[in-house]
């Protein structure tokens, strides 16, 4: 598709290293890459198209640095439509809620990775239905990490917790399988508060976006000289666990023989890093994640047969949202209470009819897709609850699988104010679009055609009366 062909990702960072990373990143889905190291080279690349349409811009808060903002609002003048990622070092949502408040699309956090920028881009340029508000946010948002708070009632989610709560007691290796977002590094660093190693080293090796080579240093470590680069002697993560935990997100990302390796580590204790003479002895429980079953995994080719083993049938498997719908009304509101709490928002309750609408949604990415959504309407809702125009595209995906909304009878309109006397045209009016906009789910055209006015006349109102978010 000609789309596909012209896919170009402008880059605005001065940092070589990185922009080499994003590159090598975004050329597997096949996205190419322009660099420009400031913002107004940025502008005047996206006003030429002789050597191609740029698709979605990356900006790097080390450009702009305090005015990333202004720099943001911008780009977004220069580009109304252009899905812009912000790429920054803070882990600050305050800074997450600016930058969107701003106009970006999305926003990244370093280290890059690779899993996320693609995310980002694919979800960010969707031609056929804008849907930049489910695209997930690298907010850092603390989790509970006791397995009594961790939210869901459905059967087949309290069965996983059961069985994680059981796990957590032993000293053996455990596998969380499940699809991307359902909480599987949750509830790992859950087992491991659980555990009586609680108090003990704990270690995350995170695989997504790591070299063979860089994964096996990062898991075995290296001494100096071990291979070209190695200036000095490097302890890894089984080291630096001794005595503890050590949680492998993604196990089936290394690669074949160094899960051999980490295979007869996990039934021996030995380790020996890269360029040693010999091994030495370690008292590591090894947690990890995984997409599916480890042995299924291993049937597939994915995992060596030796670490599927090693593993055994030590396998916790989470069920993705849409087999725990029943969850999703609590999870919302858990979610609405963690993100009340960052800097810059406040707590905001949610009507039957927006959970309805949110019911309704298969959430493929579950519930990491699911706070990001919620986090996303609640930086631009100006009420006290989020309604069903707060998620503007959701219906167009969900269609006529969501709930049919609640009937408004009488009296929906105030015609009266606390004086007696009748409001202004101007206030009825909005209140009576404001009612048909959470009557027909945000569906604007419907909306337009129901009130009798063109669509543009709609949106020209909603301008005219403030009416911040509803498309």
């Amino acid at each position: 598709m000609e789309e596909d062909e012209l896919r170009l990702l402008l880059v605005v960072d001065r940092d070589p290293a990185q922009v080499r990373l994003v590159s090598s990143i975004a050329a597997r889905a096949g996205w190419r890459t322009q660099s420009v190291a400031d913002v107004g080279a940025a502008i005047t690349r996206l006003a030429r198209t002789d050597d191609g349409r740029v698709c979605a811009l990356l900006l790097d808060s080390e450009v702009a640095r305090e005015e990333s903002c202004h720099v943001i609002g911008t780009i977004r003048e220069a580009a109304p439509s252009l899905p812009i990622l912000f790429l920054t070092q803070s882990a600050s949502p305050l800074l997450a809620v600016e930058a969107m408040r701003a106009g970006a699309t999305d926003y990244l956090m370093q280290p890059i990775a690779s899993e996320r920028l693609l995310y980002a881009l694919e979800s960010s340029t969707q031609s056929d239905v804008s849907r930049d508000e489910l695209a997930p946010l690298a907010e850092k948002i603390e989790a509970s990490l006791d397995f009594d708070m961790m939210i869901g009632s459905a059967p087949n989610f309290r069965a996983a917790l059961a069985r994680a709560a059981k796990a957590a007691r032993g000293h053996g290796p455990v596998i969380v399988a499940g699809e991307a977002g359902t909480g599987k590094e949750l509830l790992a660093r859950a087992m491991r508060s659980s555990s009586p190693r609680a108090k003990a080293p704990f270690i995350v090796l995170h695989t997504a976006g790591m070299s063979p080579g860089n994964l096996e240093s990062a898991l075995y470590g290296h001494e100096k000289g071990a291979f070209p680069g190695a200036f000095d002697r490097k302890s890894g993560a089984l080291q630096d666990a001794d005595g503890g935990t050590l949680l492998i997100d993604d196990i089936e990302r290394l690669p074949p023989a160094l899960q051999e390796r980490l295979a007869h580590t996990i039934a021996t204790g030995d380790a020996r890093p890269m360029g040693a003479s010999h091994s030495f002895r370690l008292d590591v429980r090894v947690l990890a994640t995984a997409a599916d079953d480890p042995q299924l995994l291993a049937a597939q080719g994915v995992i060596a047969p030796a670490l599927a083993d090693a593993f055994g049938t030590a396998t916790i498997a989470l069920p993705p949202l849409r087999e725990r719908t029943g969850d999703v009304a609590p999870l919302t509101r858990h979610f609405l209470a963690l993100i009340g709490e960052q800097p810059g928002l406040r707590w905001l309750g949610v009507t039957d009819e927006a959970l309805a609408l949110l019911e309704g949604y298969q959430w493929p990415g579950n519930l990491r897709q699911l706070q990001a959504v919620l986090f996303r309407a609640a930086v631009f809702c100006d009420r006290d609850a989020l309604t069903v125009q707060d998620f503007p595209q959701l219906f167009d995906i969900v269609g006529e699988h969501a709930a049919a909304p609640v009937p408004v009878h009488g009296g929906g309109v105030t015609l009266f104010g606390p004086d007696g006397h009748l409001r202004t045209l101007e206030d009825i009016e909005a209140d009576v679009i404001r009612l048909a906009i959470g009557h027909y789910r945000g569906r604007m055209s419907e909306v337009a055609r129901r009130l009798g006015i063109g669509r543009s006349t709609l949106y020209r109102k909603l301008s005219d009366l403030g009416i911040d978010n509803a498309a």
